[in-house]
């Protein structure tokens, strides 16, 4: 017989022996022990006996194998067998149908929960409740120096709990729906303001991709947002009207719009506080024949500009159309170079370059040309030289004309008459043919701006309403009136209010202001308060100890009157005005929410204390400091960014990049959603070539 411990032994010494003749099972469980390089015992030579062979019991087998190996080798062992190995493909395949049943499993999964979602949006309920409505709302009273109906309640002022209690906050009129109102609307404090929103357009425009919608790239209603759900946030009220005139002294805004007979009606509304953000228009440089140029600002000119371009390549199609017909019907011409012109020139390109061959004859892409004509020596003259470079360069790569040093003189139906500089500085006059001509080339005051500039003599800016760095309108009552946007500019007149910023000091000294002579630790003081007052300005105002020792003309260690007017005068030419930019308009929105705020929440101390005159919105809140967050451009397959000295460019990656911009700043997740589904759509139908 052969004892259970020498059993053990010889099966870690040789587990496969003959001798043993245990079950296979234990065998390939044992089998690692005769691979390993674990002390083995010498035994005695095992003798040969005869008999039955008796399989061991995994409890006696484990219980002697323990005894063997020391605490800690074995760590469990098993009677199961062996799980058999599959090959790469069988792994490959199993994985692959495991996650497509997940994949399948999901997405099953979420169009369910939309479909039960969706069948929740539908609602059968017909039961009717009684509106209360004030009638003060339904007959309003009239009133004003033209007699005419005060909307003083709005027939949605009961409408809930929550416009009821709004009825009697202070009232804020915004007018316009572009990028500075919808930046106001979405900071102030609900609850703070009985909000008014008064604009021809019920809709946002989200303009810097508006050259996209020109061409098909994307859809005009992925660039839209109704308004209504912007002002629903602050529980205000929209009027789809037009601003006409203001009276400044009575806060009356005379507002007209059509009724349902088609006729124009007028009537005022009061304001407490009015914000004008109406934008501007385009400006005409006094060229003759602007009717016969297409403008690029709302969704009526980007639809008119879709419909002209595929009416041209319809009609440059068809048989009777002479070979001279042909390249006049083909020939786009874009006056101005600025981020509007550049931007629809290769938008224009990218249709014709990538859409053109696909459904109409090959010859249209041959006989197809582009024309920019710049004012200036370059393209986006407001960029970096390099970027601006660089788009030139991308243009001549693409053969589109970039006409620089050049002035449009007329705009015929037929062509084009423009000036030019050669090479020796001589002008020369050119034409142009064509049977399309963008005009973008600056901007203007709209009508109301200009009826509310003839009011005010103050009022010297004929290009936009002036107001200070407070945002107030100039020569209107202080605190009452705001500008924000295309439509105004902030006045940098620093050495105008020189006497002001002397004042405190020639009261110390007794003196009088203009008699006032400034240390040097006074100069600093000055020059603080000017930073405050003109944050424009902090810029020019950085080396306060070489500004002092340059205009110190006669060397005495003081600044008297004259030289410290003559510093602040060259500051004002240093400021610029700034730019009639959407970031611009959104900064401005976005500083008067938070003024507001803070006039709204020391509004009930300064009623307790019989506070109601002063610069309160200068005691309450800093001045309006523009930052510019940099500018980019769309040249083409292709991007440009200039991001305040550090600039850059680059193909598709940079492609990506300006769109990604874009979609972030995007007004809502329903923009944003329709974004990305007009460029998969351009990526996998291409454009549509569809008038409508």
């Amino acid at each position: 017989m052969i004892t259970h411990g020498r059993l053990m032994q010889a099966l870690v010494r040789n587990p496969t022996s003959a001798s043993c003749r245990l079950h296979p099972i234990y065998q390939n469980k044992l089998a690692f022990a005769s691979s390993s390089r674990l002390p083995v015992l010498p035994l005695p030579p095992l003798r040969r006996q005869s008999g039955p062979v008796y399989p061991l019991s995994s409890t006696s087998l484990a219980s002697g194998l323990h005894k063997i190996f020391p605490p800690g080798t074995l760590r469990s062992i098993s009677t199961k067998p062996l799980p058999v190995q599959r090959g790469p493909a069988f792994r490959f395949f199993y994985r692959f149908f495991a996650y497509s049943g997940a994949f399948v499993l999901v997405v099953g999964g979420l169009i369910v929960a939309f479909f039960v979602y969706d069948a929740t949006t539908y609602r059968e309920d017909l039961t009717y409740t009684d509106i209360p409505v004030s009638t003060e709302a339904l007959y309003p009273r009239r009133g004003g120096p033209k007699n005419l109906p005060i909307a003083e309640v709005l027939v949605d002022d009961d409408d809930c709990e929550e416009n009821t209690r709004q009825k009697r906050k202070p009232k804020l009129v915004v007018l316009g729906s572009g990028w500075g109102s919808v930046a106001l609307l979405k900071m102030l404090n609900p609850e703070q303001y009985h909000v008014t929103v008064v604009s021809p357009a019920n809709y946002f425009l989200f303009t810097p991709m508006l050259p996209s919608a020109t061409v098909g790239t994307l859809e005009l209603r992925s660039l839209v947002e109704p308004i209504r759900r912007i002002v629903q946030r602050v529980q205000g009220h929209f009027l789809k009207a037009e601003a006409v005139d203001v009276e400044l002294a009575e806060k009356l805004l005379e507002v007209s719009q059509i009724d349902a007979s088609g006729e124009k009606q007028h009537f005022y509304l009061p304001y407490d506080k009015l914000v004008i953000g109406v934008g501007s228009t385009s400006n005409p440089h006094g060229v003759k024949g602007l009717e016969n140029c297409h403008f690029l600002k709302t969704v009526e000119d980007a639809r008119g500009i879709r419909n002209r371009i595929l009416q041209n390549l319809e009609a440059a199609c068809l048989p009777t159309t002479s070979d001279e017909e042909r390249r006049r019907l083909l020939s786009f011409v874009i006056s101005g170079g600025g981020p509007t012109g550049v931007e629809f020139a290769a938008e224009l390109f990218d249709l014709l370059n990538e859409d053109l061959g696909r459904s109409f004859p090959k010859i249209l892409r041959n006989e197809v040309s582009v024309h920019v004509v710049q004012s200036r020596g370059h393209i986006l003259n407001t960029y970096d030289e390099a970027l601006s470079k660089y788009a030139e360069a991308k243009f001549a790569h693409d053969q589109v004309e970039v006409l620089t040093n050049s002035r449009v003189k007329e705009v015929l139906p037929d062509k084009i008459i423009f000036s030019q500089k050669d090479q020796n500085g001589e002008t020369i006059t050119k034409e142009l043919p064509h049977n399309f001509c963008l005009w973008s080339t600056g901007v203007a005051q709209t009508d109301f701006c200009k009826r509310i500039s003839d009011k005010i003599d103050t009022q010297t800016n004929r290009h936009a309403l002036e107001t200070d760095t407070h945002l107030r309108l100039n020569g209107a009552p202080l605190g009452s009136v705001y500008c924000i946007g295309d439509c105004s500019t902030v006045q940098n007149n620093v050495a105008d209010h020189l006497i002001h910023f002397l004042r405190g000091i020639a009261h110390e000294k007794g003196k009088d202001p203009e008699t006032v002579d400034l240390t040097f630790n006074e100069w600093r003081d000055v020059a603080q308060r000017v930073k405050k007052r003109f944050p424009q300005a902090s810029d020019h105002l950085r080396r306060l100890d070489k500004l002092f020792e340059q205009y110190d003309k006669d060397k005495s260690g003081k600044l008297d009157f004259g030289e410290l007017h003559e510093l602040l005068r060259q500051i004002d030419s240093k400021l610029t005005s700034l730019p009639a930019t959407a970031q611009r308009a959104h900064q401005q929105g976005q500083y008067l929410a938070r003024k507001f705020n803070k006039l709204a929440q020391a509004a009930p101390g300064m009623a307790a204390n019989q506070i109601d005159y002063g610069d309160m919105d200068a005691a309450i809140y800093k001045a309006f400091e523009y930052k510019h967050m940099g500018s980019l451009a769309y040249v083409g397959n292709a991007a440009i960014f200039d991001f305040g000295g550090m600039s850059f460019s680059g193909g598709l990656l940079a492609v990506y990049l300006w769109r990604s911009i874009y979609f972030a700043q995007s007004v809502s997740f329903r923009t944003r959603v329709l974004l990305a589904m007009d460029w998969s759509k351009r990526a996998l139908f291409g454009r549509d070539l569809i008038d409508f």
